[in-house]
C-alpha cells in the first residue's frame, strides 16, 4: 500500500479539494484524509503510479508538492537534520561574510558548494579563511539579528519528540550556531564545524576534521547504533550536496527547497511546504501537533 500526500505552504493556503479529487480517482486511491484543511491531505492506494513524476511537476506549477511513499514505516523515530537553509533561513557563513566585508564573494562559493559544483571541504577552508580577523563577537551580534528559524520547526521538533523520537541537528556550519540553534528548537544533540579563534578574533581556520558529508552519514550511524534504531527509522532533512549521503540512507529523506542537482537525486521533494511537510509526509494531522 503506498501513501500520496498533497501539500501546499501554510502561509498561503490553497490546496482545493477538486485537485485531490481528480488526483486520487485518476490513481485509485482510498478516501480522502485532510491533515490540515486547504494545506495538506492524503489518500492511500495500491501501487505506486508510473506518472507520478509527470504529476509532480505539473503540480509544482500550482504550488502543490507531491509526496508519494510506502504507507508502512512512515512515522520515524529519529529527526536527522542540516541547519543552513533548512532548520533556519539562511547560510550562518554567508551571513559572517556580510559582516567581514566579503558577502558576496563567499555567498558565490557556497551557492557553488550546495549545489555540488565544488568540492565542500576545500570550499570551507576557502571561505573561513576569508573571514580571519572578524571579531568574535559579531557572531553573537549575527545571531541576534540576522538568523531566523524556518517556518514549522518548533512544530516539527516538539511534534516528534512528544511521540517519542529523537533529535539531531548535523551541519557543516559551526558549533556556535548550531548550540543555539538546537538549544532553541529543542534538538537533543548537535554536530557541527568549529571556529578558531585567538585574542578574540577569528583565525581564519576551521577544527579539523572538517564535519561534511561523510560524517553527516557517520552521524545518522553513530546516533542510531546508539539509541538502538535502524537507519531506516529516521527521517532526514537537508538542502545541499553534502547532505545527499544522509538522505540517501535514511529510511525517508527530505530535499527541503533543496538546489537542483539535490532534488534530482531524491526521492521526496517539498518546494512549497515549509517543515510541517515533515509532519504530513508522516501522516500527523493538524490536531497532533504539539
Amino acid at each position: 500500500m503506498f501513501i500520496a500526500t498533497l501539500l501546499t505552504n501554510p502561509a498561503t493556503p490553497g490546496l482545493e479539494g477538486a485537485l485531490v479529487d481528480s488526483l486520487r480517482n485518476a490513481w485509485g486511491g482510498g478516501d480522502t484524509l485532510w491533515l490540515s484543511p486547504d494545506v495538506a491531505a492524503e489518500f492511500a492506494m495500491p501501487a505506486m503510479p508510473a506518472n507520478r513524476w509527470n504529476v509532480w511537476e505539473s503540480l509544482q506549477a500550482e504550488g502543490v508538492d507531491l509526496i508519494v511513499q510506502p504507507a508502512e514505516g512512515r512515522r520515524k523515530k529519529m529527526l536527522l537534520a542540516d541547519m543552513d537553509s533548512t532548520m533556519i533561513q539562511q547560510e550562518c557563513i554567508d551571513e559572517l561574510a556580510d559582516e567581514a566585508g566579503v558577502g558576496e564573494r563567499v555567498k558565490d562559493i557556497t551557492a557553488r558548494a550546495m549545489n555540488g559544483e565544488l568540492d565542500f571541504e576545500g570550499a570551507l577552508i576557502e571561505r573561513v579563511g576569508l573571514l580571519k580577523g572578524l571579531p568574535e563577537e559579531v557572531i553573537t551580534r549575527v545571531l541576534e539579528t540576522r538568523i531566523t528559524h524556518m517556518p514549522g520547526g518548533k512544530a516539527l521538533l516538539a511534534t516528534m519528540k512528544t511521540h517519542g523520537a529523537y533529535a539531531a541537528l548535523v551541519s557543516g556550519g559551526f558549533t556556535a550556531f548550531t548550540t543555539k540553534v538546537a538549544a532553541d528548537l529543542g534538538f537533543d544533540e548537535n554536530r557541527a564545524n568549529t571556529l578558531l579563534s585567538e585574542a578574540g578574533q577569528l583565525t581564519g581556520e576551521v577544527a579539523r576534521p572538517i564535519l561534511g558529508r561523510d560524517a553527516k552519514v557517520q552521524a545518522l550511524h553513530d546516533i542510531t547504533t546508539r539509541i538502538g534504531i535502524t537507519p531506516a527509522d529516521v527521517i532526514a532533512v537537508g538542502d545541499g550536496a553534502n547532505d545527499l549521503g544522509m538522505l540517501g540512507l535514511a529510511g525517508t529523506g527530505v530535499a527541503l527547497h533543496a538546489k537542483p542537482s539535490v532534488q534530482a537525486e531524491c526521492e521526496i521533494r517539498v518546494n512549497h511546504g515549509d517543515l510541517t511537510a515533515l509532519l504530513y509526509l508522516q501522516g500527523y494531522a493538524d490536531s497532533d501537533f504539539a
